[in-house]
């Protein structure tokens, strides 16, 4: 028998790699038998407790009640949030002071995925028409930006602008202007 210089290594190149595959299969096996689960009483039955009876009355106090979800909760946005967002003279950047308010309207909205909020834009009186549409939709965009970083999906919000048709306080000092330059937040 002649043996060329290939064929053993390549014998032992076999050899070797099904040497590794069945030590990786022992090394696998487990001696965990999966139909035996173990079960353990933990209701505090009369084996376990006192025999005069008071078992019952001592496991029913160390159970947990259920928890009680309040639907018209979850139905309505959340009520001690303020629905405005308020923007600086000619400006469509969210102030810090409003970040706790959009993370609670997005906690809301995260929390129920068919629930749709319309962002409604707004600004004051001052401006042509074309430039205050455009601004109140910056800024409606700008907040839903910012609802969108906080995890809220896009296809629950819809940005919209009004501009300076619908003032929320009428008027021409600056008092009256800060209230105008606005977001609306309105559920659906």
């Amino acid at each position: 028998m002649t043996f060329t210089t290939s064929a053993p290594a390549s014998r032992f190149a076999a050899f070797a790699s099904a040497a590794v595959l069945l030590t990786a299969l022992v090394g696998c096996g487990s001696n965990v038998k999966l139909d035996e689960v173990p079960v353990s009483d933990r209701t505090g039955s009369a084996a376990t407790g006192p025999a005069d009876g008071a078992a019952g009355a001592q496991s029913s106090s160390n159970r947990v009640a259920p928890v009680v979800v309040d639907e018209r909760a979850l139905a309505e946005p959340p009520a001690s949030v303020s629905r405005l967002v308020y923007f600086d003279y000619d400006s469509f950047i969210v102030r810090p002071e409003f970040a706790a308010t959009l993370e609670a309207h997005a906690r809301f909205l995260k929390a129920d995925p068919a629930r749709k909020v319309v962002l409604q834009g707004h600004t004051d009186e001052r401006g042509g028409r074309e430039y205050n549409l455009a601004l109140g939709q910056k800024r409606a965009e700008a907040v839903r930006r910012s609802l969108s970083v906080l995890g809220v999906s896009e296809a629950q919000q819809e940005a919209v602008s009004f501009g300076k048709e619908k003032p929320a306080v009428q008027g021409s000092d600056e008092a009256a202007h800060a209230k105008n330059r606005r977001v609306e937040l309105s559920y659906r």
